[in-house]
């Protein structure tokens, strides 16, 4: 009876411990968070993503193309620029009663004056990175050895405050301002560091009250509805806002990840590529970019063999026997076709006028001075029977030019326009009675500056 009661109880001992042991080895991260956290309705820590630094060198969506490989509704808290204790305190305290883990980068300089402050990080179980020695925002213009001094030195500092544990310092680096530039990348990138930017920051760096920083916290989340969330634990604005953040963030459905770097015994995550992608493309969706060419291996690099100068199109025998010498190819000139002129059809000349054509009468001469004179004028305005009467007096002025033809050209401006020298008689008017027209004789220099005047009139 004894015996049997005594291998009931091992057996239900056995039941127990196996239940138990169990328990241990399959529990997952989340129960174990759960099993620690005190607040049964906290948010909560929901799953621990491990990544590799060098596979994905640089995440966030707001200056780089890949984030972290999270699903709808979650989100990764971040705080930058502490220790400082007594805002950074507070923040772990709240953090705590929401049983929340974040990672936090820290300024080597800080680390420096309270070593104590990146020790209490370490021991709550969050993750702990670097973010410069004295956080200058002229990191998108420094030299790389100044660049890389500041790096260096932050991890430096921090890596002292853990006593040079670098198992507890995980290679996550925010560049101070994201003032991003692609040296530092690159040497970061080169020494196996994470660089994070953010997917949505809630501004409590600025001068804006508690109520603006939770507003712009939940209104950018809820934009992009998942992501990494960039906070401050040395600004008491944050102190403020963050414990209506996580608790909207609980009555709206979203979870905390937490982030820890990939090591020996702690293998990444696995994920698929467009995992790392905010809005990943889909087949239903056309994908904005053309997709990258891949590098192409050549199976044969035999090269073909260079040309012999026999074998171009050479006239100048002299300059093909010059190049083998000067090891360079004679300049050949090409010869541009001239220009035709075009022949103009032949073009029918007329003959040249004979000198008589220009050749004016001196008696029609006479006429045409009379005409424009305004005794002229007066004498075509005249009866019929007054030109009639002056005829014969016109035939006897004409003889005259006929014997004396040099003073016919002095007379003829005098009678046609009835003008005189002071010292000559002017000339008779022709009157209405039919009395003859009497022309006065002028000297020849008086006549010669009467026509010059007229001429000039």
């Amino acid at each position: 009876m004894i015996a049997n009661v005594l291998t009931t109880i091992r057996k239900r001992s056995l039941t127990v411990i196996g239940a138990a042991l169990l328990s241990c080895c399959f529990m997952t991260p989340q129960g174990a968070l759960a099993a620690d956290c005190q607040n049964p309705n906290a948010l909560g820590t929901s799953r621990t993503l491990v990544v590799d630094p060098r596979e994905h060198p640089r995440i966030g969506t707001m200056q780089y193309r890949e984030t972290l490989p999270l699903a709808d509704h979650e989100v990764v808290l971040t705080f930058d620029d502490g220790p400082l204790p007594k805002y950074s305190n507070q923040v772990l305290a709240i953090l705590a009663s929401q049983c929340v883990k974040a990672t936090f980068f820290i300024i080597g300089s800080q680390a420096n004056a309270n070593p104590e402050g990146v020790r209490k990080l370490i021991a709550a179980g969050h993750t702990v990175g670097t973010h410069s020695q004295h956080h200058p925002l002229t990191m998108d213009r420094m030299p790389l050895e100044r660049a890389r001094q500041e790096i260096d030195d932050g991890i430096a500092s921090t890596l002292a405050a853990l006593n040079g544990d670098k198992s507890k310092l995980a290679p996550f680096f925010r560049i101070p301002g994201l003032m991003r530039a692609e040296i530092v990348e690159n040497y970061l990138a080169s020494q196996g560091i994470q660089t994070w930017s953010a997917d949505f920051p809630a501004d409590d760096w600025r001068h804006v009250s508690p109520q603006r920083v939770y507003d712009l916290a939940i209104q950018r989340i809820e934009a992009k509805r998942k992501g990494i969330l960039l906070l401050h634990d040395i600004q008491p604005r944050t102190v403020a806002a963050l414990p209506r953040i996580l608790a909207t963030l609980k009555e709206r459905g979203y979870r905390i990840v937490h982030v820890v770097p990939a090591a020996a015994d702690r293998p990444a995550t696995p994920t698929e590529p467009q995992q790392w992608y905010l809005h990943p493309p889909s087949e239903t969706v056309a994908i904005s970019r053309w997709p990258r060419v891949p590098n192409f291996v050549f199976t044969e690099t035999r090269t073909l063999p260079a040309p012999v100068l026999a074998d171009l199109d050479w006239r100048d025998a002299e300059m093909l026997d010059h190049a083998p010498r000067t090891r360079l190819a004679p300049v050949r000139r090409t010869l541009w076709p001239q220009p035709r002129l075009a022949q103009l059809a032949p073009m029918a000349t007329l003959p040249i006028p004979a000198a008589d054509v220009f050749r004016v009468p001196e008696a029609l001469g006479l006429t045409l001075l009379a005409a424009r004179s305004p005794g002229g004028r007066k004498l075509a305005q005249r009866a019929p029977d007054a030109a009639a009467s002056s005829a014969p007096r016109a035939q006897a002025i004409s003889a005259r030019q006929a014997r004396h033809p040099k003073q016919a050209a002095h007379h003829a401006p005098a009678a046609a326009h009835g003008k005189g020298h002071a010292d000559a008689q002017p000339a008779a008017q022709p009157k209405p009675n039919g009395r003859p027209l009497h022309i006065a004789k002028r000297a020849p220099r008086a006549e010669a500056s009467a026509i010059a005047k007229r001429v000039a009139d």
